[in-house]
């Protein structure tokens, strides 16, 4: 299991829960809501030993909670680093922090129970609204793709924007 995925079921052990705002609440890390240009969907920023996560008003309640785990994922797996999350730069980034933050997002927002119930990832993706660009990120039996059955898709963000 990669250290990703173990922080993530960690986490969701300790918090009993998945949702990205009740866990940054419960490990006091302040969530405000603010509008801002639409190419920002929003940051994680530490400030005097405060920790904050900051997401555009203007994003549906889903990319809310997305943006919300992804800034989780900063505060955990990368907390002295302020980053801003950028929508044309940030989903697609080959970057290393961002893939990272992508994947624990993606891992905290998509249970394993509905892909093991037969569910493909775009469809699990949808139902947990998490981004098709992302959704490959979605880590089974350690490997970056998904069966449906009949054929293995590989995990290539450059293919996953044609669906």
């Amino acid at each position: 299991m990669n250290v990703i995925r173990r922080n993530v079921r960690s986490m969701t052990k300790k918090h009993l829960t998945n949702d990205p705002f009740l866990i940054a609440d419960s490990m006091n890390i302040i969530v405000i809501f603010r509008y801002m240009h639409h190419d920002i969907n929003g940051f994680y920023k530490l400030e005097q030993r405060n920790r904050f996560i900051v997401i555009n008003k203007h994003l549906s309640h889903e990319m809310q909670r997305f943006v919300c785990a992804h800034e989780l994922a900063h505060a955990i797996l990368h907390p002295t680093i302020n980053t801003p999350f950028l929508r044309a730069n940030t989903l697609l980034s080959v970057d290393k922090i961002e893939r990272e933050a992508n994947e624990f997002a993606v891992e905290l927002l998509i249970p394993d129970e509905l892909l093991h119930e037969g569910m493909n990832i775009y469809d699990a993706a949808a139902v947990c609204g998490v981004p098709n660009e992302v959704a490959c990120l979605k880590k089974i039996n350690n490997q970056s793709f998904w069966s449906d059955n009949t054929s293995f898709f590989p995990c290539d963000l450059s293919q996953s924007l044609n669906r």
